[in-house]
């Protein structure tokens, strides 16, 4: 039977780390009704683009845009697999990492047995960053078929006016949904790097981590905007 020893603050530091995410992520994407934040307002803005797009006969511009989603999605996925790489090369200069960190006057190097697990939590949480861009890429794809197939304006009646702008919407949100995902799990990768200093700055980056991700999500000057300008466009 292995025997691993692991420091209590360590253990209380990463438990401040995962459920400071977890909570943050089931508040944002579900419990926060009574608060639009940007992707929520970008989600109507998405199926005024599908309802102007299907007015268009030129629908390049629709296709250009949908592409810029890919090419972004596309380059996230490539920056996954350096940090993949990077994270799975330290397991080969564990030592070297621990000479390093040993020197820093305010670390607290950890066990090779606890640098080995943090390494490995790095690397699965950027091997779940990767197949949410992944899929991202796969849904902005079936985007780019459905605005091929999207029928001619004379061609539609009122319920296709409706209803497929409607559907191309949720498409665009989901990939949008997992796009966000994925670079929300980018922020937390980046936030667990402090642990390998000491456990008490996994805890502070994980607050500032939090705080970042909210004042963008919830306070952010061009949530503001964006508001002010579907206001406007309201009362037209």
């Amino acid at each position: 039977m292995f025997n691993i020893y692991l420091p209590v603050d360590d253990i209380l530091a990463f438990t401040v780390f995962i459920v400071g995410w977890v909570s943050y992520s089931i508040y944002t994407d579900r419990a926060a009704k009574s608060r639009r934040h940007v992707a929520m307002v970008m989600d109507d803005y998405r199926l005024r683009w599908m309802e102007r797009m299907l007015e268009r006969e030129n629908r390049m511009p629709d296709v250009n845009i949908a592409v810029s989603f890919v090419r972004v999605s596309m380059m996230f996925a490539s920056t996954s697999i350096l940090f993949l790489a990077g994270s799975l090369a330290m397991l080969g200069q564990i030592e070297n990492v621990h000479e390093i960190i040993a020197g820093l006057a305010y670390a607290r190097p950890a066990s090779r047995t606890l640098m080995e697990i943090q390494i490995f939590i790095l690397t699965a949480i950027f091997v779940y960053a990767f197949f949410k861009f992944i899929w991202a890429i796969r849904l902005f794809d079936n985007m780019l078929i459905l605005l091929g197939a999207a029928p001619q304006n004379t061609d539609c009646d009122e319920t296709i006016k409706r209803e497929y702008p409607r559907h191309m919407a949720q498409v665009a949100n989901r990939a949008n949904f997992n796009l966000n995902r994925g670079q929300r799990a980018y922020t937390f990768g980046l936030g667990l790097l402090p642990w390998f200093l000491h456990p008490l700055l996994l805890v502070a980056s994980t607050i500032v981590v939090l705080a970042v991700l909210y004042r963008r999500d919830f306070r952010s000057a061009s949530l503001k905007a964006l508001e002010d300008l579907r206001a406007h466009d309201s009362a037209k």
